[in-house]
């Protein structure tokens, strides 16, 4: 191996180094927990909502996730990360190459006070495959407009691609993650980061593969990822397995940039199935007052595969032990809320 691969692998090499001598290094981070207070209870969000994500703007928050009761892009309100109220189609209207039906795991991001991106997995037309689409608005309730002749990115020949989640990195760059979805078609199924354009709307140079599934956990896929930096280092969280069965679940990679190399962690997954909640995943996170939240859905035991109630909404707290994340969940008991 010469030049960028032999630089690659000896960057893999340091970080895997670093991950083992955190484990026996820091003092455990403690929760912020409270002692009392008012309470919740999950699921947060009791009707099918597949794939949320959430960001917060000034009081409020805003949660989008995967169509549902005839809606392309549902869209919730919440004053406090528990207390949810529908408010609407966030995208009422797809772009002329897409057919409807199929829009999946939309995330959102804030680039200016008046402007917010919407990135959504949709069907594409042309192609016959799940492709990804932007879309822009002014608030971040929409309505979102997708101005575009085709697909921002569309992978036919790796069986399309699904799950873009947006990124701002500590140095102002943008970048997008998703999945090629080759789980469709019987190949492997990567996480890819590029980097995006300022406005958001344009991927700029190359894409870069992350990882793909290599983990008996992971079944024969990997799929909605996204980034998360805590204390410098750059997370890649990830769901895995079949989404409609219990193997379905959680776990993260430390990568040394963007654009990787990524390592995955030993103690993966660090969210599964449990009595409470069945196939655990495709979540991402929230912070408020100095902790770390996880929004994911699952399902209940035993009614994997419903559209009613379908998978809903968990809400559940990260603290951080040697510099990694542990979830503390699912978690259906009453618990201070955020």
């Amino acid at each position: 191996m010469t030049g960028p691969g032999r630089r690659q692998a000896g960057a893999a090499a340091a970080l895997a180094a670093a991950l083992l001598a955190a484990g026996c290094a820091a003092e455990p981070t403690p929760s912020s927990t409270p002692e009392d207070g008012p309470v919740f209870t999950n699921p947060v969000i009791r009707t099918d909502a597949p794939d949320p994500q959430a960001i917060r703007v000034g009081e409020a928050w805003y949660l989008v996730h995967t169509n549902a009761g005839g809606r392309n892009v549902p869209v919730h309100t919440s004053p406090d990360l528990v207390d949810w109220t529908a408010a609407g189609d966030a995208l009422p209207e797809l772009p002329a190459w897409a057919d409807p039906g199929r829009t999946w795991a939309p995330e959102l991001i804030q680039l200016a006070p008046d402007r917010f991106v919407l990135y959504y997995t949709v069907a594409d037309r042309a192609s016959g495959r799940q492709c990804l689409g932007r879309a822009v608005a002014a608030t971040p309730l929409g309505p979102y407009r997708d101005d575009s002749t085709g697909p921002l990115v569309c992978q036919a020949e790796l069986g399309g691609s699904i799950d873009a989640s947006p990124y701002r990195d500590a140095d102002g760059t943008l970048w997008l993650l998703w999945k090629n979805d080759g789980n469709a078609i019987g190949v492997d199924s990567w996480l890819w980061s590029q980097r995006l354009s300022d406005d958001g709307l344009r991927l700029v140079g190359t894409p870069t593969k992350l990882l793909k599934q290599t983990e008996p956990w992971e079944g024969s896929l990997v799929e909605g990822p996204f980034f998360h930096r805590h204390d410098g280092r750059l997370h890649l969280f990830f769901a895995a397995n079949a989404y409609d069965r219990a193997s379905y679940a959680e776990g993260y990679a430390v990568c040394a940039g963007p654009t990787g190399p990524c390592v995955k962690a030993a103690e993966n997954p660090i969210l599964r199935s449990n009595g409470v909640a069945s196939g655990p995943g495709h979540a991402s996170i929230v912070e408020k007052d100095g902790r770390t939240w996880l929004l994911y859905h699952a399902w209940p035991p035993g009614q994997e595969g419903s559209t009613d109630p379908g998978r809903q909404v968990w809400l559940d707290e990260v603290v951080w032990t040697d510099g990694r994340p542990v979830v503390k969940g699912p978690t259906q008991g009453p618990q201070p809320r955020p």
